[in-house]
């Protein structure tokens, strides 16, 4: 039976044209559809953002959320066209919104916009709709010829195809010259799908480096930041000579203020509980993001603040895998 997919188009390089000011978004998704070709797969197109990813913010997240709610029982599958540079933060922050959905979600764009000779838009947007129509339920980001979990990828290239990795965790498919293979498949949905957008945006996103200054922290608590994610050294290590980053956190926690751990190596875990300089982060109150992406751990803090969690709530969060987001 021929699957009935949507195409939800956002704009992106994907989608650029050039002008004066430089590339920026134009084509219609019908105008994409009709540049890729013939596909065995009947699909609908819906235009609802025409926007470089750079400017994709919380409010651009909450409507492509309630779209793809809107839609996601008429279809068997979604393809959302997205630029590259805010992607993963998209189908991180989606991963959240849209628990338990019932449909494959599949989010591609391209470093090179579909109107021009030997793009990778062709091959990312077919490999897109073929994972809507073949994976099962989830959240995803196609691109390169892999298809990984939304809430494990990140951007790692800015001009190159390969654009994007799947950080800490394996492809769930990838084409070869078999085809289209599925290396391992999602997790089984367990319970209803449910929309819920509610986020709080109050937070912060914070790479350590020697000299960093604990008192910057307490000046974004003033100013009304109200989670923090800390990209520590190697497993979450912080600084608690002289610069006593660690005091710091203790407070900040004590104040309500939840603050996460995670590690500025791309991949594998942090581990609060090997090193000294971890362990006293921890007996303060440091809450650890394993090995989520950065991408994941802030979007993960932005939704859970959203429910109104507490910092007992919070860390209690970060220890539950939603969605396949961290390895436990």
């Amino acid at each position: 039976m021929t699957k009935n997919l949507l195409l939800l188009s956002t704009g992106g390089t994907i989608a650029s044209v050039a002008s004066n000011e430089g590339l920026k978004p134009g084509e219609s998704g019908e105008q994409l559809l009709k540049m890729l070709g013939a596909m065995p797969f009947n699909v609908t197109v819906k235009d609802i953002l025409e926007m470089d990813s750079s400017n994709i913010q919380p409010e651009e997240w909450e409507l492509i959320a309630k779209k793809i709610n809107e839609y996601r029982n008429d279809f068997d599958g979604i393809v959302v066209s997205h630029g590259t540079d805010t992607m993963a933060y998209t189908a991180s922050m989606l991963t959240f919104m849209l628990q338990n959905i019932n449909i494959p979600i599949v989010l591609t764009g391209s470093q090179v916009p579909m109107n021009v000779p030997l793009s990778d838009a062709p091959d990312n947007m077919s490999l897109a709709f073929t994972a809507a129509a073949k994976c099962k339920p989830g959240v995803y980001l196609a691109f390169n010829r892999k298809v990984m979990r939304g809430c494990r990828s990140v951007k790692v290239r800015t001009t190159s195809f390969d654009a994007f990795e799947s950080v800490n965790f394996p492809p769930i498919a990838q084409v070869t010259s078999d085809g289209f293979q599925i290396m391992r498949e999602q997790p089984a949905v367990n319970g209803q799908c449910h929309l819920n957008t509610k986020i709080n945006t109050n937070v912060s996103l914070v790479k350590l480096f020697p000299g960093f200054d604990p008192n910057l922290l307490h000046a974004m608590a003033d100013n009304g930041c109200q989670g923090i994610v800390i990209e520590a050294y190697g497993l979450g290590g912080m600084t608690f000579i002289r610069r006593n980053l660690v005091a710091a956190v203790g407070k900040l926690i004590r104040n309500g203020i939840p603050v996460i751990a995670s590690s500025q190596c791309l991949y594998e875990r942090s581990d609060l509980t090997k090193y000294e300089v971890g362990k006293q982060a921890l007996l303060e109150g440091a809450i650890s993001a394993h090995d989520m992406t950065s991408e994941c751990a802030i979007t993960k803090l932005m939704w859970g603040l959203g429910q109104g969690m507490n910092v007992n709530e919070i860390a209690k969060f970060f220890n539950t895998d939603v969605a396949g987001e961290v390895t436990l």
